[in-house]
């Protein structure tokens, strides 16, 4: 069974940082690209950020173009997303998933969601 669990949320001031990991069980994590999405209170999960299955190509929302950084070491079988420059609208409920088929930019073409991890921006 496919498992992600995501970790590393929490609370930080405007301009702050966080790491979130995201960890895969249960099938060959390297043969798989890897998404991050959010979703804030009464939103739509929105994507973020991916990751194809050697690293060496990403894919990042305009919104955070320039503060996100997302990477893989397939070795440990988990994924990260770096926050920097965090701002309130940043607000949501992380979560990753595996990429199946269809276009990054698109929930629809993930699967095997985690249980998603909550960062909070204050100003």
């Amino acid at each position: 069974q496919v498992q992600l669990s995501e970790s590393g949320g929490g609370l930080v001031q405007a301009g702050g940082s966080l790491r979130l990991s995201c960890a895969a069980t249960g099938f060959t994590f390297s043969n798989y690209a890897v998404g991050w999405f959010r979703q804030a209170p009464g939103k739509e999960r929105e994507f973020v950020a991916a990751i194809n299955w050697s690293g060496d190509s990403t894919f990042y929302a305009e919104s955070v173009k320039g503060r996100f950084t997302i990477s893989r070491v397939n070795a440990k079988n988990t994924a990260y997303l770096q926050m920097n420059s965090l701002k309130p609208e940043d607000t949501a409920v992380y979560y990753c998933a595996a990429h199946y088929s269809g276009s990054y930019f698109l929930t629809r073409s993930f699967g095997s969601w985690g249980q998603g991890t909550q960062v909070t921006v204050s100003s």
